[in-house]
């Protein structure tokens, strides 16, 4: 596309298109804040709010596949016809979660899990069991939300992803309050909040895709080539694949600080600079969405607010490290003493490092998506977990008094690495298809090069 024909995309365009999805994943924190509050009122808090943690972290595990149906979709589907062949990858995507929700909640295999992967005490088996047997079914219903936000955010409605999301807000709260005027008894009780606020959201979801189908969405795009269901897997296995490389990270670097000189506090600290680092960087997540349905139309637009809106999270890392924002937040809001406020602050400043790559990565891997080089995410991941491990062991090695700062250095490390790995693929592809994409460092100078190349 010649500079002259291509389509201009204004800032305003740009930011109504993102500004709701940013909301929306920075709204998922609050649910989770529903859930443990609600908790946190029963007569033996500690018992409870562990017996939902590890079973919250299977479900991490196994919502993966389904979440990556999002951007499958997003990236995939323009017209019914791909859509027949994106609802079959998602059938039996969503089938063999169900079959593994099934084996951990009701054979040998659950307690097996929680005793000698997470550490569980026998007395704790049953109710974990219990709240995984309601949590197994927030896989699928996140599963079915995801492939219609992937309808949604393609035709431009991202409005109904804070829409959906501040609704099912509002079901959790209203359902949590109900909970804590009867009586919070049991772990289950978390479980069932979670789930009615997926099955909400993605009610919404269905409703306003299943609007677009009929209404917006051809039954054949012309020039459109996907068509079958192994076109679909084609895309979207690489993204499973590098989705469940990446779990090995976390964990790893929980199992790593316990070797520090310090260990309570350099687990306690990273945890806390972690969830803060999440919280701050959760509203920045969707940039691949931008490259996936505004790079071909004007990718000098895309590049320039990407530019903008990508030293923001760094920026706020360093008010919450230097200013006395942190502190306060963190000792007013979550309640951290003295000196687990003065390491989690130190760790906040590692994972600066992060923050300021993350926006890029994810650009990168837009990128990637958009021309269906997906295999690649699954070396970039390999990398990722490569230097995050090498970085763990030399900081263990040499210097385990960093305690905390050694995680958030790790998976700063592993982010460069991974992002490293995609821009590096991205400039050789761009080489021999004789056009020059222009990372972030030299994207002054490639603007020009965008708009007549792309």
């Amino acid at each position: 596309m010649n500079a002259s024909e291509q389509t201009r995309i204004t800032f305003r365009q740009l930011l109504a298109f993102f500004l709701p999805l940013g909301f929306s994943a920075s709204l998922v924190t609050i649910s989770h804040v529903i859930i443990n509050s609600t908790l946190a009122r029963s007569s033996h808090p500690e018992i409870i709010i562990s017996a939902y943690a590890l079973p919250m972290s299977i479900l991490g595990i196994t919502e993966k596949p389904a979440v990556l149906l999002r951007q499958t979709c997003s990236a995939l589907v323009r017209d019914r016809q791909s859509f027949r062949a994106m609802s079959l990858v998602g059938f039996y995507v969503l089938g063999s979660v169900s079959l593994i929700g099934l084996l951990i909640s009701y054979t040998s295999i659950g307690p097996w899990v929680f005793v000698h992967l997470f550490g569980a005490e026998e007395s704790m088996i049953a109710p974990m069991v219990d709240v995984y047997r309601v949590l197994m079914f927030v896989s699928i219903f996140s599963g079915i939300r995801c492939i219609y936000h992937g309808i949604i955010i393609y035709n431009m409605r991202t409005k109904w992803l804070t829409i959906g999301m501040l609704i099912r807000l509002a079901g959790m709260y209203s359902l949590s309050l109900y909970f804590i005027k009867t009586g919070v008894t049991s772990a289950t009780v978390g479980a069932i909040i979670f789930l009615t606020g997926m099955i909400i959201e993605a009610a919404v979801s269905y409703w306003e895709g299943r609007s677009l189908l009929r209404s917006v969405i051809p039954e054949k795009h012309p020039g459109h080539s996907i068509e079958k269901s192994s076109q679909v897997f084609g895309f979207y296995k690489p993204l499973m694949y590098s989705s469940f490389i990446a779990v090995i990270s976390i964990p790893a670097i929980n199992a790593f600080l316990g070797k520090t000189t310090d260990i309570q506090l350099s687990i306690a600290a990273f945890a806390i600079a972690a969830s803060l680092t999440q919280l701050v960087q959760s509203f920045f997540t969707y940039v691949h969405q931008l490259v996936l349905n505004f790079y071909r139309k004007d990718p000098e637009s895309v590049l320039r607010f990407t530019l903008m809106i990508s030293l923001i999270p760094g920026l706020l890392i360093a008010v919450m490290s230097y200013t006395p924002a942190g502190p306060w937040f963190m000792e007013h809001v979550m309640g951290v003493n003295e000196r687990l406020l003065e390491a989690s602050l130190a760790t906040l400043r590692v994972f600066m490092i992060m923050t300021l790559i993350f926006p890029w990565l994810d650009y990168g891997n837009g990128l990637l998506m958009l021309r269906s080089q997906t295999k690649v995410m699954v070396w970039s991941q390999a990398a990722n977990v490569c230097a995050t491990l090498l970085a763990l062991f030399l900081c263990i090695a040499f210097s385990p008094g960093w305690n905390g700062m050694i995680g958030a250095l790790a998976q700063s490390l592993g982010t460069a690495a991974e992002a490293a790995v995609v821009w590096f693929v991205i400039r050789e592809t761009a080489k021999m298809e004789g056009k020059i994409p222009g990372p972030p460092l030299s994207a002054a100078g490639n603007t020009k090069e965008l708009s007549e190349n792309a």
